[in-house]
């Protein structure tokens, strides 16, 4: 299972907010809400974070077993 609770520190760090990511890089709410519940999200999804906050994606997602 892929959970994204990396992501959260990450953001917090590069000093990134929720608000500032839809409002300022016009990410999508939907997609935030799905970070949020560790489902499905596309790679384009995952490039644009790590794009947006210089990151590689290990520093936003990781892979745990069930």
């Amino acid at each position: 299972m892929i959970v994204y609770d990396r992501l959260w520190n990450t953001m917090k760090e590069k000093g990134i907010s929720q608000y500032k990511l839809i409002k300022e890089y016009q990410f999508s709410q939907g997609q935030l809400d799905r970070l949020r519940k560790n489902v499905n999200v596309s790679t384009h999804t995952l490039d644009q974070l790590c794009r947006i906050l210089h990151c590689k994606l290990e520093d936003i997602a990781e892979h745990v077993e069930d």
